[in-house]
């Protein structure tokens, strides 16, 4: 049941990214790109095993059985992803911004049709 409401959201927020993507307006393809963004990083989360109450660190003592851990590396590939894509979305409002204060629109070829 995890499995598919988690692949129900990530086709949600990709879906909702590209046809935000093909608004004319720059905000909405802002926030159509942040959409698409969460939902790779979720695909790329769903990568490291859905599993609940289990450490994502191995223990030094005994035998090693890598199927009673989680993965942790996909936690901080997203991490290290959120990370980048709040930058990116910050850079993209600047120039947005910018562009809206030359051209006096925010449609995407800064001309009003």
């Amino acid at each position: 049941m995890t499995e598919l409401t988690l692949s129900l959201a990530i086709g949600v927020l990709v879906g909702s990214g590209v046809w935000l993507l093909l608004r004319p307006r720059t905000y909405q393809v802002i926030v159509g790109l942040s959409l698409i963004a969460y939902g790779v990083n979720l695909f790329i989360f769903s990568m490291g095993r859905l599993r609940s109450g289990v450490p994502p660190v191995l223990d030094t003592g005994g035998a090693v059985d890598p199927t009673a851990y989680t993965d942790p590396v996909p936690q901080a590939l997203v991490l290290t992803a959120i990370v980048i894509g709040f930058a990116t979305t910050a850079l993209f409002l600047v120039v947005m911004l910018v562009a809206r204060g030359l051209t006096g629109s925010d449609h995407v070829d800064g001309r009003e049709p």
